[in-house]
C-alpha cells in the first residue's frame, strides 16, 4: 500500500496547479485568451515578446506561438484546443517544439462578483524543475496579463497599445485578416457572376 501512495505523491508533484483572481469580468478575460490581437500584447513572461501567434479557436483547432526574450532566442510552442466552454473552461495541449514534450493545460474561469477567478492546471511534467519553470513562466505572464486587462475595465475592449513584439505579430494577424476578407470578396464576386 505504501508504494501506491508513493506513486500518487510523485505524480502529484508533477502537476502545476494554482488559482488567480483577475480584476476583470469573465467575458473580458475570456476574450483575451480567444483573440490573437489581444494575446500578442500580453502572452508570455516578463521580458518576452510574442513574435508569432496563430490561433484556430475551436475544439480540434491548432494553435502555435513563438516567444522570444532577445535575438536568437525563439521559443516555439504549439498545441490543439481540447475543450472550449465559453466563458468558463479552456483546455489545450501544450507542446514545446524544441523537445516535443507535451502537457495539457486546463483553465476554469469562475465569476466572483464581477471579477474572475482562474483555476489553472498543467500536467504531466517529467520533473519538478520543469514544472517549476513553467510555473514561473505562467505566473509572470499573468502579471503582464493583469496590467494589460486593467486598461479595459469600463471600456470598449478593443486592443490597446503596441503588441509586445513591436508590431510584427499584429502585422501578421492583420495580413491574415486581409487575406481572408479578400478571399470572401472573391467568393462573393464569383457567386454574383454565376447568377
Amino acid at each position: 500500500m505504501a508504494q501506491s501512495n508513493s506513486v500518487t505523491a510523485e505524480q502529484a508533484a508533477l502537476v502545476l496547479e494554482f488559482d488567480r483572481l483577475f480584476d476583470a469580468p469573465r467575458a473580458l478575460v475570456w476574450l483575451m485568451f480567444k483573440e490573437p490581437e489581444h494575446m500578442v500584447r500580453w502572452h508570455g513572461p516578463e521580458g518576452y515578446a510574442l513574435l508569432s501567434c496563430d490561433i484556430d479557436f475551436r475544439v480540434g483547432g491548432k494553435w502555435r506561438r513563438c516567444m522570444s526574450n532577445g535575438p536568437g532566442h525563439a521559443h516555439w510552442i504549439r498545441g490543439e484546443y481540447l475543450e472550449i466552454e465559453e466563458p468558463s473552461r479552456l483546455s489545450f495541449s501544450y507542446i514545446n517544439e524544441y523537445d516535443g514534450f507535451e502537457t495539457v493545460v486546463t483553465m476554469d474561469f469562475v465569476d466572483e462578483h464581477g471579477k474572475t477567478r482562474m483555476y489553472f492546471r498543467q500536467t504531466p511534467f517529467i520533473s519538478v524543475e520543469e514544472r517549476d519553470g513553467h510555473g514561473w513562466g505562467w505566473k509572470s505572464g499573468f502579471d503582464v496579463f493583469d496590467r494589460y486587462v486593467a486598461q479595459f475595465i469600463d471600456d470598449d475592449w478593443s486592443p490597446k497599445g503596441r503588441p509586445r513584439s513591436d508590431g510584427v505579430a499584429e502585422d501578421i494577424v492583420a495580413a491574415r485578416r486581409r487575406a481572408v476578407e479578400s478571399k470572401r470578396e472573391d467568393e462573393n464576386a464569383h457567386s454574383t457572376n454565376d447568377r
